[in-house]
């Protein structure tokens, strides 16, 4: 079992007691002693977003931006993607960053998650390759509190370890649902995928839970293809739709949202895909399912 440092009362942050305020301020052997994230094959889960509910209130959540990157874990050595893989990344991006676990997505900016899942797995990335890329972080593992103590800390401490790279994530209220729905259709027309709500006084826990919700005007989801169905009049000769099975256990068809190219050389079988839907059918099946992009192995 890991334990925080053992710190007098009258030196202990008064949100997060494993912390001193001069810790906060300047950096110190307290915030190097924070304990590292276990070994890759020990690493634990992190938390992850439901679809909000239609009928979904914002009160008593913290909202931010979904942004369409590569889930990434700083153990406050190395960064690893969300399956505990080391990421390689140039010394320089991440330097500067406190030794003290930090959760976030690398991100290269609106709709440009193809060009980032390809950059991300090269092996020996220069430091022109990863101009433009940012590390958002929105969360501490392991910190005490709720997840809006966590973020003043999380500002504060990115603001003493100033690197432009790396951006803690703006969080805000939203009054009502109507100013809520105001703020997606202006992220969304922006380009951006959507919003999340994190709920305030919620703990750093892994799993999905309502906690942690994601608002968006399409919801998404993964499967597993399992074959592929050969095309017809047009598409001829190439592939017609994938048959997938999603972590519901449920076996359907995708036939839309391809490039010709990738008709041509589509996603082998046992490949993990995303799909995008507008809700399920009388059935309990994904409406109107539609392919997004292949989920690359390790990330």
């Amino acid at each position: 079992m890991q334990h925080r440092p053992q710190l007098q009362p009258e030196q202990r942050h008064p949100h997060h007691p494993w912390l001193t305020r001069r810790a906060l301020v300047a950096g110190s052997a307290a915030l190097a002693a924070w304990p590292m994230l276990p070994a890759a094959a020990a690493l634990p889960g992190i938390p992850l977003a439901l679809d909000a509910p239609d009928d979904l209130q914002p009160a008593g959540h913290l909202v931010s931006e979904k942004y369409d990157g590569v889930r990434a874990l700083w153990d406050g050595r190395q960064l690893r993607f969300r399956s505990g893989l080391p990421v390689a990344v140039p010394d320089s991006f991440l330097r500067g960053l406190p030794p003290v676990p930090l959760d976030g997505e690398l991100w290269l900016g609106r709709g440009r998650f193809e060009a980032l899942s390809g950059l991300v797995r090269r092996q020996s990335p220069g430091d022109q390759d990863w101009r433009g890329l940012h590390y958002m972080v929105f969360d501490m593992p392991w910190a005490e509190g709720g997840f809006a103590a966590r973020d003043a800390l999380l500002q504060a401490l990115l603001r003493q370890h100033a690197n432009p790279a790396v951006v803690a994530v703006a969080q805000s209220t939203v009054p009502d649902r109507a100013a809520l729905l105001q703020r997606l259709d202006a992220v969304v027309q922006a380009g951006g995928e959507g919003l999340v709500l994190r709920r305030a006084d919620a703990l750093y826990a892994v799993g999905r839970s309502a906690a942690m919700l994601k608002l968006k005007p399409w919801h998404d989801a993964e499967a597993v293809v399992l074959a592929q169905v050969p095309g017809q009049g047009r598409h001829a000769g190439r592939m017609g739709a994938l048959q997938v099975r999603n972590d519901r256990g449920q076996v359907f068809h995708i036939g839309t949202g391809f490039s010709d190219a990738q008709r041509a050389a589509p996603p082998a079988t046992g490949q993990r895909i995303t799909y995008a839907y507008r809700g399920l059918t009388e059935s309990g099946l994904p409406r109107f399912a539609s392919y997004l992009r292949e989920r690359p192995a390790g990330l």
